[in-house]
């Protein structure tokens, strides 16, 4: 198996990073958009990942020789609320390249992530996902997260009401 590294992202990564974001949507099991997004129209969102406080990664593999290694996913600690009573709490997103989906990116991800929490003040982190992504709650399970909320038949994707699942655990 694999073994990964990540970085800060930085601007330049953005398009792979949008990309990477964007080859999910047609799935229907990952995110709430239903049309790809711009560069553009995230910039803003990357704008707000202070690498302080809200990194924003990118992963590739720790093997990978080349100058600029390829993105293989990503990961960001978000805000979450957006009001001072919650900054000790951070939402994760994981977005995978198709072609690495079950290859344990989303492991290293959580890993590093559960481990770095504390570093940037963070106690608790939570995951919002759909209830029929059974591989991604999987996963946040796998590693301690436990569910917390289930907000039932809260999105509607191509006419299906889906619900959506916050998983949370306490890292400190």
């Amino acid at each position: 198996m694999p073994s990964f590294v990540h970085r800060i992202a930085r601007q330049q990564d953005l398009p792979v990073i949008v990309d990477i974001y964007n080859s999910t949507v047609a799935s229907r099991e990952v995110t709430a958009d239903t049309e790809p997004v711009s560069v553009a129209s995230r910039q803003p969102w990357f704008d707000d990942h202070d690498p302080q406080r809200r990194p924003l990664w990118v992963i590739h593999a720790a093997d990978d020789g080349a100058a600029e290694p390829e993105v293989l996913g990503w990961l960001s600690y978000s805000n979450f609320y957006g009001r001072p009573a919650y900054a000790g709490t951070a939402e994760l997103s994981i977005y995978i390249a198709e072609a690495w989906r079950g290859k344990g990116i989303g492991r290293y991800c959580l890993e590093q992530a559960i481990a770095y929490a504390p570093s940037i003040a963070v106690h608790t982190l939570l995951g919002f996902i759909f209830g029929h992504n059974l591989p991604s709650l999987a996963l946040f399970e796998k590693f301690g997260f436990a569910t917390w909320a289930n907000l039932p038949r809260v999105a509607t994707l191509d006419g299906v009401e889906r619900d959506l699942i916050i998983l949370g655990r306490r890292v400190a």
